[in-house]
């Protein structure tokens, strides 16, 4: 009943080709560089290419989100990091997590280095305003949050996810953690006050986007608007209506929660499209839905019986170094500039939003940042059939034990990406043009390109070692949301959020 052949196909080159041709809307072909449009990125948290009706899934209903689909430029081969923190690194410096000290989600390695010059950074000191609503997960301690990184809007929960308590400074605000229902009436982080919210998460987040994104629109004032939602990820938690089809079809109670979460998204991403619409932004605004991952649950029960949940095609999900961990939804809207129903299937990533953001917004990035691994993806939105070089895109899970020497891992969960190829723990190979679900390992009848890719690889990681600058870090005393929590409820007690009207 959900098996269905999925809509994104990542086959040979020649599909951009095709594509085009079928496409029921082409852009004019006009430079981008410096047009300076507002920019909306949604990211979700753990949902994979199984996790929307339109790649696919018939179980779940995402009537918005398909509806979007079909007005983008989808990017079908767009590739992040394995597990969240490292993608979120990888999007604000533009480069590999690990040369910016994300080695893990947890034990002080989460934090994204000082040294990094974030894209917000550069774009707030163009006159963009920049927001973010929902999850970080780059350090909770002062200097790493995101008012230190380039946001002038900050409206986060903390840690890795709303409740998440870990040794060292990850740690989210303590009601969260007692909140038994963790994801219903959050305290949340509004710029430099912690503040009471109401209702459930998701909801919660894109009002105060949606609001924040009102004004600057009326001030007409460009913006960058991250909304970074920590659904659908666990705990499986969301509002009853949005389970109860779930239970009613026999689903157990965490795909109820789970897939409730992804319908929630869906109505509230409607909602941003509609704002859309009335606010008239879609002619002036970029408009981007991804997911931090692949697919964190694969299997649930129906009627009490286990059973496989829709993946897309893929073997695995959220940590692998295969396919399924990496390769994401990447869909761009942008009325007038993007085609409409188009696909561009060249190799991109993560780590080219740094570059192609700055490009649009006019923005020259100055000598002296970290050096940068991606690339602007400019040629491929002003004309989805412009060469695109072939690349190597570097996968590793990381997540060793904390003091761990890291060239111990060095094989371990890693993966070297390119159009044609995926090479996996320096053991398989598969040719992802013609097996684009990983099914034959071709590492045998391939020895030049193995050769070729382990010798990329074995350079990438000899540079990239020694920029892992989190590696030896001691715990933090104290988790620094508990000492702010405390400290502000005994001088002016927790207000309560008003919700901005829309």
């Amino acid at each position: 009943m959900h098996r269905r052949t999925p809509l994104i196909f990542p086959v040979a080159p020649i599909c951009v080709f095709v594509c085009c041709i079928l496409s029921t809307k082409f852009a004019a072909a006009e430079s981008l560089a410096g047009t300076r449009p507002n920019i909306i990125l949604v990211m979700t948290d753990d949902q994979g290419m199984g996790d929307l009706s339109c790649l696919g899934n018939d179980v779940l209903r995402t009537p918005n989100l398909d509806k979007f689909y079909e007005m983008s430029t989808r990017f079908t081969e767009f590739h992040v990091s394995p597990t969240c923190a490292p993608t979120r690194s990888s999007i604000f410096s533009g480069r590999h997590e690990f040369r910016n000290g994300v080695t893990h989600t947890i034990k002080e390695r989460e934090r994204m280095a000082l040294s990094t010059t974030t894209f917000p950074s550069l774009l707030q000191k163009s006159g963009y305003e920049t927001g973010i609503f929902g999850k970080w997960h780059l350090g909770d301690e002062d200097e790493y949050q995101p008012y230190n990184r380039g946001f002038s809007e900050v409206f986060i929960h903390g840690a890795g996810g709303i409740g998440q308590s870990y040794p060292g400074s990850c740690a989210d605000f303590p009601p969260n953690r007692d909140n038994e229902g963790k994801y219903f009436d959050n305290v949340i982080l509004h710029n430099d006050t912690i503040v009471q919210t109401s209702g459930f998460c998701t909801d919660v987040f894109f009002q105060a986007a949606l609001g924040w994104i009102k004004k600057q629109h009326d001030a007409k004032t460009p913006f960058f608007a991250y909304v970074s939602t920590n659904a659908p990820h666990g705990p499986m938690l969301a509002p009853e209506k949005y389970k109860k089809r779930f239970r009613d079809l026999g689903w157990d109670e965490g795909t109820q929660g789970r897939y409730g979460m992804i319908e929630n998204i869906d109505d509230n991403f409607g909602t941003l499209m509609a704002k859309c619409d009335e606010w008239n932004l879609w002619d002036d605004t970029l408009v981007i839905f991804m997911t931090d991952n692949g697919q964190a649950s694969r299997t649930g029960k129906l009627n009490g019986k286990k059973t496989d949940l829709f993946t897309a095609g893929f073997k695995t999900g959220k940590g692998s170094p295969f396919e399924g961990g990496t390769h994401v939804p990447a869909f761009w809207r942008w009325k007038g500039k993007l085609g409409e129903g188009v696909d561009i299937n060249g190799l991109t990533a993560h780590i080219d939003l740094y570059k192609t953001f700055c490009d649009l917004a006019g923005v020259t990035i100055p000598d002296g940042v970290q050096s940068i691994d991606g690339r602007s993806m400019l040629p491929l939105l002003e004309d989805p059939k412009a060469e695109w070089p072939d690349r190597e895109v570097f996968v590793h899970q990381g997540r060793w034990e904390k003091g761990a020497d890291p060239n111990q891992s060095k094989f371990k969960n890693c993966a070297v990406r390119t159009q044609r190829w995926r090479f996996v723990n320096d053991k398989e190979l598969y040719d992802i043009a013609a097996d684009p679900y990983e099914k034959v390992n071709v590492i045998e009848q391939h020895p030049d390109v193995v050769k070729k890719l382990r010798a990329a690889y074995d350079q990438w990681w000899t540079d990239t070692v020694p920029l892992m600058v989190n590696e030896n870090a001691p715990y933090a005393p104290q988790q620094p949301q508990a000492v702010r929590y405390a400290k502000q409820l005994e001088t002016i007690g927790i207000p309560n959020w008003t919700a901005p009207k829309l």
